[in-house]
C-alpha cells in the first residue's frame, strides 16, 4: 500500500468516526425531542450520517484498507456530557438544539481538517466524495443553527 492510499485511508476512517458520531448524536436528539417534525428531521439527518459513513466505508475498502466501524472516545464523552447535563436542564428544545448544533460544529471542523488534508498531500481521489459531504454537513449544520434560533426567539 502507497503512503498516499495510507493518508487517504487515514483522512477517511477519521470522517467516518464523525459521521458515526453525527449518526448517534442525531438519534439521541430525536429520542430527547417531543416536536413531531424536529424527531423526523432528527432521524432523517441520523439516517443521512449512517449512509455518508457507508460511502466512507466503501472508499476505504476500495483502496484496501480496514474501515472504522464505531464512533470516537470524544463523540461518546459529548453524548455522556449531554445526558448529565439534561438531567439538570431538562431536554426542552432549544437544549437539544444547542447540543445539536455543538455536534455540528465538531463535524465542520473534522471536514475543515479533512480538506486540508487532502489538499497538502495532493489526495484527488477523494476529495470529491469528501467536498460532498462537506457540503451535507453545512447544511446540516446551517438548519439546525436556524432551528435553534427560532425556539430561541420563541422561548
Amino acid at each position: 500500500m502507497t503512503d498516499v492510499n495510507k493518508e487517504a485511508i487515514s483522512v477517511l476512517n477519521d470522517l467516518i468516526e464523525t459521521s458515526k458520531d453525527g449518526q448517534e448524536g442525531f438519534k439521541t436528539c430525536a429520542e430527547d425531542i417531543k416536536h413531531p417534525e424536529l424527531k423526523t428531521l432528527f432521524v432523517q439527518r441520523a439516517a443521512e450520517c449512517a449512509t455518508a459513513a457507508s460511502e466512507l466505508q466503501n472508499a476505504v475498502r476500495s483502496m484496501g484498507g480496514d474501515p472504522e466501524t464505531s464512533t470516537s472516545v470524544s463523540g461518546d464523552l459529548h453524548r455522556r456530557w449531554v445526558d448529565v447535563k439534561s438531567m439538570f436542564t431538562g431536554k426542552d428544545e432549544e437544549a437539544v438544539l444547542n447540543e445539536a448544533e455543538r455536534g455540528e460544529d465538531h463535524a465542520l471542523k473534522a471536514y475543515r481538517e479533512a480538506m486540508e488534508k487532502i489538499n497538502k498531500h495532493n489526495l484527488v481521489g477523494i476529495r470529491d466524495l469528501v467536498e460532498r459531504q462537506y457540503h451535507g454537513v453545512q447544511r446540516n449544520h446551517d438548519q439546525v443553527k436556524a432551528l435553534r434560533n427560532q425556539a430561541r426567539a420563541r422561548s
